[in-house]
């Protein structure tokens, strides 16, 4: 039993095993083009349509409370990255500060997380390029995953565009991660000038009468009549998913330049920026138009500019979007691959997997999470992706709270290159936080998560285990 809980040895990287090194390569600008990259995407741009479903015009207070609790979490992400600068976020600190079988629980939500999250943003850049694509003369069939039509039909599909980009992107890692970092960093200005656009296009037709109702569904979760799942925080725990990505650059730990410095500046940096850009740009959403207007829609933010008379800043937005969204597909995969290269370093996952190119890039897990989040991105709605998605962030979150407040106790006078303010207020806000974010996810998500931990220990207890044992024997 004592074995479950052994903690993890952070090994020098001078000491690691020729061939699992990776690069160092990335500095404090590419962290923060990286977290922008990761965190501006598939939320604002295509989930506020989603949100404002379920909260109406309280949308924007569903932004403020997912957004505080990413905050805590973000503030505590950034202690623990720079006391445990090793690749693996979430997974590594749980290994360290909690014990084995954790950690494989809290890598196991990561897991979900990020191939879900890929998933997600790849079916997103899929509803804007699909107008294109369709007066090009591609089929709809292969512009869309399975679906029910308006006389609960299945309409049977496969979501080509997004099995396009998810392979263009896995196709960049492995190209090399700088090179990576760089084309990410150009695309992530396009992606803040569309926004800009788009908040200035729509601000000036801003009528408070579009916020009246402001609450429709009030704040806590409940059922609808029509079966769905509103309110608040119901729309909270959705778009949630709109603010994290900032874990995404305490994956690249091993490959920053100076990771005391870079990886603080990166995380708290990228989270600031974005949460003023997302509160601007849900302002300008809701109080355009009426929010029922576009609710429905892959592609809110263009269709609130058509509807206001727009089409030229519209095309503009979606062009920009097309090109500009992988960004979020490169930084998630990245994580993921990152995540999987230090379990399987471990012996958690088969342990060949773990060998990196000359280039110093991990190119089988590349190829292996791109393999996994093919089937997601080709099959799956955005809304039952991203739901599940936020289930296994909520788990990594509320887990890196937890192991900041134990590292203050156990360790009080360790090197800590960044310290958390308040760190209880922040520690409990994170944990406690995330708990009242998963209990707001939809019920059929909690199951499905719950589903995919029992996977997971039966894997662990049948496998993974009995290598690590071999591998600490």
């Amino acid at each position: 039993m004592a074995s479950l809980f052994r903690l993890k040895a952070i090994v020098a990287e001078a000491d690691r095993a020729e061939g699992r090194q990776l690069a160092r390569t990335l500095s404090w600008p590419h962290l923060v083009a990286l977290g922008v990259g990761a965190i501006v995407g598939t939320g604002i741009l295509t989930l506020i349509g989603v949100g404002a479903d379920r909260a109406g015009p309280a949308v924007i207070l569903s932004f403020v409370v997912a957004g505080a609790i990413c905050a805590c979490a973000a503030l505590a992400y950034a202690e623990m990255a720079t006391m445990i600068p090793a690749s693996g976020s979430a997974y590594t600190y749980s290994y360290v500060v909690l014990g084995e079988i954790i950690a494989w629980v809290v890598g196991w939500s990561l897991l979900a997380e990020y191939t879900l999250v890929v998933g997600t943003v790849a079916v997103g850049w899929s509803g804007y390029a699909t107008p294109f694509l369709t007066a090009m003369g591609v089929p709809e069939a292969l512009t869309h995953g399975p679906l029910m039509d308006r006389w609960q039909v299945m309409q049977w599909g496969v979501n080509v565009p997004a099995l396009f980009v998810v392979w263009l992107v896995a196709g960049l890692l492995i190209l090399g991660t700088r090179e990576s970092a760089t084309l990410n960093a150009i695309l992530v200005v396009v992606k803040l000038i569309a926004l800009a656009v788009f908040v200035a296009v729509a601000l000036p037709y801003f009528d408070a009468a579009n916020l009246a109702p402001f609450a429709p569904f009030g704040f806590a979760k409940h059922l609808s009549p029509d079966g769905v799942e509103r309110g608040v925080m119901a729309a909270a725990a959705i778009i949630f998913f709109a603010f994290y990505g900032f874990d995404a650059i305490s994956t690249a730990a091993e490959e920053a330049k100076n990771p005391a410095r870079d990886l603080s500046i990166g995380i708290v940096g990228s989270m600031v920026a974005c949460v003023a850009i997302y509160m601007i740009v849900a302002v300008a959403a809701v109080g355009a138009i009426g929010y029922t207007r576009f609710t429905n829609s892959p592609e809110p933010l263009a269709l609130i500019l058509r509807e206001l008379g727009q089409p030229g800043a519209a095309k503009f937005l979606a062009g920009c979007t097309i090109v500009a969204l992988p960004t979020v597909i490169l930084a998630f995969l990245y994580g993921q691959s990152r995540i999987f290269f230090v379990m399987a370093r471990d012996r958690m996952l088969p342990e060949r997997l773990a060998a990196v190119s000359r280039r110093g890039t991990p190119v089988r897990i590349t190829i292996f999470t791109a393999c996994v989040v093919s089937f997601f991105a080709a099959f799956f709605p955005i809304d039952q992706i991203a739901a599940l998605a936020n289930a296994g962030t909520l788990t990594a979150f509320a887990a890196v709270g937890i192991c900041m407040l134990v590292m203050r106790r156990r360790a009080p006078d360790a090197v800590r290159p960044f310290r958390a303010p308040a760190a209880w207020l922040v520690g409990l806000g994170a944990a406690f936080g995330c708990l009242y974010l998963f209990i707001s996810l939809p019920h059929q998500t909690q199951l499905l998560f719950g589903a995919w931990n029992i996977i997971g220990l039966l894997l662990y207890f049948g496998w993974a285990r009995r290598n690590v044992d071999k591998g600490v024997a």
